[in-house]
């Protein structure tokens, strides 16, 4: 399975688990009096849809290469997860804004089943943020670890929510919107993680240089290339699940321009077979002194 199939598989799994759970959050919390509850449904409401975005941005970004984009489609994966980082902001601010509306408005004490929803809630969306976050450092996906911290983003809020309805539970009147400080908080921690996810996102738009075990292996694997004496500038940028590569290897300066060309073929066909995450390799020929 190759890392594309690898990261639709595992959308998929996103999408149906958050719908479910949405389902499941929501009717518990208008039934339990948990506006915590309510809160967290709300999250994983908009939790589908970036599911769906993300879906969209690896297929788009798994199409070819082709005359308009002879790098490929790749650069769409970190577009997606800059929406996705949208959604995360949005369901923060519904969180915080119910939160305060609801914090000053009489209401009454959550349900004790509340607390058992919740404690299998999270357990399940622990065990997916683990899943998921795997998976995209398996596949290299800026979009899967987005959707990997919407579901630990979930989790979160739903501990939140639990320390929330046990406080108003044990306290009892005086402490019934214990639960709704708790989604404030929550939303804060959601805004922070947001920022977690952006930050890699927007270095791989910019070509940020992250990547220097990757250029230790380049180097490694390319002096065991007969013909190589050594390697000097490396250039990696990252597009979607590859990371294009621009190398400088050095040869013996008196060899043929023929014989250059094939020790850079040779060097290109080694290092994508070694290292099957690169995607464009470069190489340019430079003489030894």
């Amino acid at each position: 399975m190759t890392h594309t199939e690898t990261a639709i598989k595992v959308t998929y799994f996103s999408i149906i688990s958050n719908t479910l759970l949405a389902l499941i959050k929501g009717i518990a919390g208008f039934f339990g009096n948990s506006y915590a509850l309510i809160a967290d449904a709300i999250e994983s409401t908009t939790d589908i849809f970036s599911s769906f975005l993300v879906l969209f941005g690896l297929k788009y970004a798994s199409r070819p290469a082709d005359e308009n984009h002879p790098y490929g489609h790749g650069r769409a994966e970190p577009l997606i997860t800059f929406l996705v980082v949208g959604f995360l902001i949005t369901s923060a601010t519904i969180i915080a804004y119910e939160s305060i509306s609801n914090i000053g408005t009489p209401h009454e004490l959550p349900k004790p089943f509340t607390l058992i929803i919740l404690g299998a809630i999270i357990f399940w969306k622990e065990f997916s943020f683990r899943k998921v976050l795997k998976k995209s450092k398996e596949t290299n996906s800026s979009s899967l670890k987005a959707d990997a911290w919407h579901h630990r983003s979930d989790a979160i809020t739903s501990v939140a929510a639990f320390i929330g309805i046990s406080i108003a539970l044990i306290l009892g009147k005086g402490y019934e919107s214990a639960d709704d400080w708790a989604a404030l908080f929550a939303s804060f921690f959601i805004l922070y993680n947001s920022y977690l996810i952006f930050r890699p996102a927007l270095g791989e738009i910019m070509d940020e240089h992250l990547y220097d075990d990757l250029v230790a292996e380049i180097r490694v694997e390319s002096l065991k290339v007969k013909g190589v004496i050594d390697t000097e500038k490396c250039f990696i940028r990252k597009a979607g699940m590859k990371y294009h590569v621009d190398l400088h290897a050095v040869v013996d300066a008196t060899i043929s321009v023929k014989e250059g060309h094939d020790i850079a073929h040779l060097l290109k066909d080694t290092l994508r077979h070694e290292l099957p995450q690169l995607g464009h390799v470069l190489i340019h020929i430079e003489p030894s002194h």
